[in-house]
């Protein structure tokens, strides 16, 4: 696989704020939408790439797409390596859903309303409209705004202890009406959204409880911030009003009680007990799965735990265990080639790898992943091979840039060095990294023909301008 802990930061998205749990669905109004009033204060967003985990997602939010009529290859989901619960969009084309909050979701339903939620966002194009009403706002009152929502969202996160403390001192002064008008446009979203969610559920004959469960266990948590809180003030409507519009609807769906299938609350359970054991400390981890566990996530986990930070020929006993209960299972040899590579067994690591791949052929992540297995050998007479499924994988995910810089080693063990230039000036360019993509492209560009498809990959990247 693509290493969990392999980040990277994404181009074009921006970060948002932290959020207190229950406002932390819906749009990304911090990320997105102040780059239209102070794009200095925007910044990349980091990831963390997983093909076990993608595939998951994308298997949750494949019917709840097209129950929205969006084109399921049209959104990607991606993970963002943060510790707390939240979900948001930032453009009309991916979802971003941080590690922690698959963490803490229980079932695979909770987890699929969340996916749900931020589907309402897209099919409702409210990212738009939001950003239409904050251009029809005088400039110091979208800025305004938009610190505000951050920090009435984030809470005792963005240094404000006490909410209340927070929403008057952002609301006073001339542009209160203004701020009031974008916070009351914004509730009303993340109340559609809601609506949306289980409206999707519905259509694709899924349960809406594990939504309300959920929002019911965040909001326990944060219920204490939102006490003395204007709800004039806030970007989200307040949990018990939210709950109390779910919990209507949830009553009257037709399939309240019907439980997730057995086989993909098993899958739900090993990615997080794999978030778990490459995210958490090995001691925080070992306290969700302790030594007598012995069901597969907690031993998924406890193997995790043993190659990181432990001896690695336990390590590979530990995983040999995990194929040997599920053979089929192409995460668990992904594993073993991840846990050989990292420790300089490449060789022994291609094998598992071919094992991996087979087993989840439309993968990229895993593609590239044996690609640099096959280039860490240093055999030149495996460069081949090592070029062919580096291109695949990319050809599948392009959004990888450790794939470029592996294709660039491969390029050169073959002698093709305007071929290795021109992958490594793609990688800088995926990288967000324009004008070191430049030089590369450059170099690479004056060793191939005028008119040839290198050189016009060459050239794309050279006359592009990147957006102001």
């Amino acid at each position: 696989m693509s290493r969990l802990l392999d980040t990277k930061p994404h181009a074009n998205t921006r970060r948002r704020a932290a959020p207190a749990r229950l406002a932390a669905l819906g749009l990304a109004v911090i990320g997105s939408i102040l780059s239209l009033a102070a794009p200095a204060l925007a910044a990349s967003v980091s990831l963390v790439r997983d093909a076990e985990i993608e595939a998951l997602l994308q298997d949750y939010a494949r019917p709840i797409f097209r129950a929205a009529g969006i084109p399921s290859t049209g959104v990607e989901i991606l993970m963002v390596p943060n510790s707390d619960f939240n979900a948001f969009v930032a453009d009309g084309s991916h979802i971003f859903i941080n590690t922690g909050a698959i963490l803490a979701t229980e079932t695979p339903n909770e987890l699929i309303g969340v996916i749900a939620h931020e589907t309402g966002h897209l099919a409702g194009n409210h990212l738009a409209q939001m950003r239409a009403m904050i251009r029809s706002t005088k400039l110091a009152t979208a800025i305004a705004s938009i610190i505000g929502v951050g920090i009435v969202a984030a809470g005792s996160s963005a240094g404000v202890n006490d909410l209340s403390q927070a929403a008057p001192a952002i609301l006073t002064g001339a542009n209160s009406i203004g701020v009031r008008s974008i916070l009351s446009y914004q509730r009303a979203e993340e109340a559609s959204a809601d609506r949306a969610a289980i409206s999707y559920l519905e259509a694709t004959s899924q349960s809406p409880e594990g939504m309300l469960n959920l929002f019911q266990r965040m909001a326990g948590e944060d219920m204490f911030l939102y006490r003395s809180v204007d709800p004039y003030a806030v970007s989200h409507p307040l949990p018990g009003e939210r709950i109390a519009q779910i919990e209507n609807l949830v009553a009257q769906s037709r399939f309240r009680g019907r439980t997730d299938p057995a086989a993909l609350q098993l899958r739900h359970d090993l990615a997080r007990a794999k978030i778990s054991a490459f995210t958490e400390s090995p001691q925080a981890s070992a306290r969700r799965y302790p030594v007598g566990d012995t069901s597969l996530p907690a031993r998924y986990a406890q193997a995790i735990i043993a190659y990181r930070f432990g001896n690695v020929e336990q390590a590979i006993r530990m995983i040999d265990a995990l194929i040997q209960s599920q053979p089929g299972n192409a995460y668990f040899w992904e594993l073993k080639g991840q846990a050989l590579l990292e420790r300089g067994r490449a060789r022994e690591a291609i094998e598992p790898l071919r094992r991996a791949v087979d087993l989840a052929p439309n993968s990229g992540l895993l593609k590239i992943l044996l690609g640099h297995a096959l280039v860490e050998t240093g055999d030149t007479g495996r460069a081949s091979e090592a070029i062919r499924y580096l291109n695949q994988g990319l050809q599948a995910d392009p959004n990888v840039p450790n794939g470029y810089r592996q294709l660039g080693r491969a390029y050169a063990m073959t002698g093709e060095v305007g071929m290795a230039q021109l992958v490594t000036a793609e990688g800088l360019f995926t990288n967000g990294e324009y004008e070191e993509a430049k030089v590369q492209a450059s170099r690479a560009q004056a060793k191939f023909n005028v008119g040839s498809p290198p050189w016009l990959r060459a050239e794309d990247i050279l006359i592009y301008a990147p957006p102001r």
